[in-house]
This record gives structure tokens, C-alpha cells and sequence, in this order.
């Protein structure tokens, strides 16, 4: 699967069900890019992924394309820097809390393909967790910076697959036959975007506010996205129509809310419109 991440939300694009268990080719990898990329051609792209598209060949292919990539490797993948040895990944030190960027790195042993960088990255430990091993990253942007914020987009990619599996839409336990599969997929993504429209929209109008709470304290970043804004501002739409009656009574006795309640009813008003 391929998707576009756009403020840590990624928006499944474009897929294909593969007969086999276990990694996936070059080809099938180029096979579903291919129309992304021309989808795309008019935005700077940075393609990003795991150890299953690690592939140095794949990286070269976008190289080729004048596409940045940033690509997550095996601990066992061999390069060599300048006129040095070979060596694997986890032989370079590394310590928690420790980053490295090392130019002009050519690739395995078995391969003769353009030099690219290599960025590395160990995250220190935070809030009492330690992560279990550094990112080694195959890229062509210029700087470890660049490299590991790029990357870092990635986990949106597993919010999506969250959501996708156990997070609301089951699509394990649908248990359905391959076709029916790509239909329930093809379902899932257009539910995925318009929900994300929806909370895009629900924030421009400023109406955030009565769905979820937009801030806390010791808390740098935004507490919810808009994929989540746009799910639960339906969810409330839906409570309030069923409370309704009880409110407006509640309201009777306490007129001085009146003027919130009114504000309440526009928000209400603001959401339900279609796009």
C-alpha cells in the first residue's frame, strides 16, 4: 500500500493484494509507486518506508527519478565508506541520545549502484522507555535532520494500519474473499478521507472546541488530529440528538446558559453541512 501522509494522518492512495506470504519484489514495489508518483508529479515528494522496502535497487530507481527517499535498513545490510572494508550496520557505535551522518556510503557488496547517504539515529530514552536499537536510514537528503523528521512521518502510516485492523474498521476479522477485500479497502479509504475532510473543515469554522479538548497542559503538540476531529464530531452530533430533549429542559432552569446553548446549536448547524 501506498499513502500520502499529511499532518501525521496517512491517507491510503493506492494498493494491490499480493498470492504470497513473506517481502515483496522490486517489481511489485515500482508497480504500485508508478501511479502515485504520476499522481503526484507536481508536489515534492519524499518517499518513505520500513525494512520491507529497503532495497538499495529501489533507491536507485528513485534516484534515477529525482525523487528523495528515506529508507529504513536491516542491521545486517553491508556498506563501506571511502576505501575502507565492508561492514554491517550494527557495527557502527552508537550509543541512546546519539545521531551520525556519513556521506557518499556505497551499498552491499553485491551491487555496484550510485553512493548514497547514510543517516543514524538512536532516540535517548523518554518518559522511562528506551527504544531497542538505532534507525539506520538510506537516503538522498543532504543532512541527518531532514532524514529523521522525513522518516518520523512514517508512524502515521501505522496510526492508518491501527485504524484499518483493530481501531474501528476490523478489516482482519472481516475474513473476506480477495475481491470483496479490495472493495472493503477501497471503503475504508474514502471513509478515512472524508473523515479527515470533515475535522480539516470542522477546525477552519473554529468549532474544535466542542468536540475535544484542543490543548493540554505540559503538551507541545495538538492533542487530536483532524481524521479524529472529523469521527467524533460526528459521534457528538449523535449524543446530543439523543440528550436533546433532557437539555433544553436542564436549559429552562438555568437561563443564564441559554446564550452558550445557543452557540452549541450553531456549531451543531456549522458541521452538518455538506461539503
Amino acid at each position: 500500500m501506498v499513502s500520502a501522509i499529511y499532518h501525521r494522518r496517512a491517507l491510503p492512495i493506492f494498493w494491490e493484494l499480493l498470492n504470497k506470504e513473506g517481502a515483496s519484489s522490486l517489481a511489485e514495489q515500482q508497480k504500485v509507486l508508478r501511479p502515485v508518483i504520476r499522481l503526484l508529479r507536481r508536489y515534492k515528494l519524499v518517499i518513505i518506508g520500513d525494512r520491507e522496502f529497503h532495497s538499495v535497487e529501489l533507491a536507485h530507481w528513485l534516484h534515477r527519478q529525482h525523487l528523495s527517499f528515506v529508507f529504513r535498513q536491516k542491521q545486517d545490510t553491508t556498506f563501506r565508506e571511502k576505501r575502507q572494508k565492508f561492514q554491517s550496520l550494527k557495527s557502527l557505535k552508537i550509543k541512546p541520545g546519539m545521531q551520525k551522518f556519513y556521506r557518499d556510503i556505497i551499498w552491499t557488496q553485491n551491487q555496484s549502484f550510485s553512493r548514497f547517504n547514510l543517516a543514524v539515529y538512536w532516540k535517548r530514552r523518554y518518559k522511562g522507555k528506551q527504544e531497542e536499537e538505532a534507525l539506520y536510514l538510506l537516503t538522498n537528503l543532504d543532512d541527518c535532520q531532514s532524514t529523521v523528521s522525513a522518516y518520523s512521518k512514517r508512524f502515521g502510516i501505522e496510526a492508518m494500519f491501527k485504524d484499518c485492523k483493530t481501531g474501528g474498521y476490523n478489516l482482519e476479522d472481516s475474513k473476506a474473499s480477495p475481491d470483496r477485500l479490495m472493495r472493503l479497502i477501497l471503503l475504508i479509504a474514502l471513509a478515512m478521507t472524508a473523515a479527515w475532510l470533515q475535522g480539516k473543515r470542522i477546525k477552519l469554522q473554529g468549532q474544535q472546541a466542542y468536540i475535544c479538548r484542543t490543548q493540554e497542559r505540559q503538551r507541545n503538540r495538538k492533542r487530536h488530529s483532524n481524521f479524529w476531529i472529523g469521527l467524533y464530531g460526528h459521534s457528538w452530533i449523535v449524543a446530543f440528538n439523543e440528550c436533546q430533549e433532557w437539555i433544553e429542559e436542564l436549559i429552562a432552569y438555568v437561563s443564564n446558559k441559554r446564550r452558550f446553548y445557543q452557540k452549541g446549536l450553531r456549531a451543531i448547524k456549522l458541521i452538518q453541512q455538506p461539503f
